[in-house]
């Protein structure tokens, strides 16, 4: 979860200044502010996290307790390719967490048979990404997802308008999983280029080439 930082700054000249941070992660949050608490300048802090709901550090240092066992700082991304002449489709995900302080990548492909167009092979890799995180325990938290679909992510956010029956049916599926999980999610579209892991995951299924690994990240 990302948070905002309010307080005011108590002025060596008496004067009082309200400041806000950008949004940080909270425990980085956490971090600054008992900083900040260093100088005996500080009063009033109040976090707001990305719904505007307001945090006291306490209830903020019980949250980050409270989810180091778990999967957090969840950075989801999704690709499917989609063959036309076999109506096949290849998918495509990996999913960057952080859990008992260390943190993780989860790779995983699977192909798609009686799709009817590459942007429902998008839709399919955003099941299948539901599915990854769903087997990772992951509930009631924030997630980021990021994908080079414009279609997919915009008409879950709302955005976009959707007309397709197909499409509506995914994403009743979609937001259906996601209400009963509890996730709070972020959609970010990226370029190609920055989608390249899950791009390539998606060509090795149209392959028949299988992934799902799961390996520990090595700092630095």
């Amino acid at each position: 979860m990302k948070v905002s930082i309010h307080w005011t700054y108590k002025h060596p000249k008496g004067r009082q200044i309200e400041l806000t941070s950008d949004f940080l992660p909270a425990n980085e949050a956490l971090f600054l502010v008992e900083d900040f608490e260093k100088t005996s300048r500080v009063k009033d802090i109040v976090f707001y996290d990305t719904s505007d709901q307001s945090w006291s550090k306490k209830e903020l240092q019980q949250y980050v307790k409270g989810i180091e066992t778990e999967p957090h700082d969840i950075v989801a991304f999704f690709d499917g390719g989609y063959d036309i002449d076999t109506r096949k489709a290849g998918l495509g995900v990996s999913i960057y967490f952080t859990q008992n302080n260390k943190q993780y990548r989860v790779r995983k492909n699977s192909s798609f048979d009686e799709l009817e167009s590459n942007n429902e092979a998008e839709y399919a890799a955003f099941w299948l990404l539901l599915q990854e995180l769903e087997n990772l325990g992951v509930h009631h938290i924030e997630v980021t997802f990021k994908g080079d679909s414009q279609v997919v992510l915009n008409q879950l956010s709302g955005d976009w308008p959707v007309y397709e029956d197909e499409f509506i049916r995914w994403i009743d599926r979609i937001e259906d999983k996601m209400k009963k999980l509890g996730i709070k999610p972020i959609y970010e579209p990226i370029s190609r280029k920055l989608n390249k892991e899950c791009d390539q995951l998606a060509l090795q299924a149209l392959n028949g080439i299988d992934i799902d690994s799961r390996i520990e990240l090595q700092n630095g």
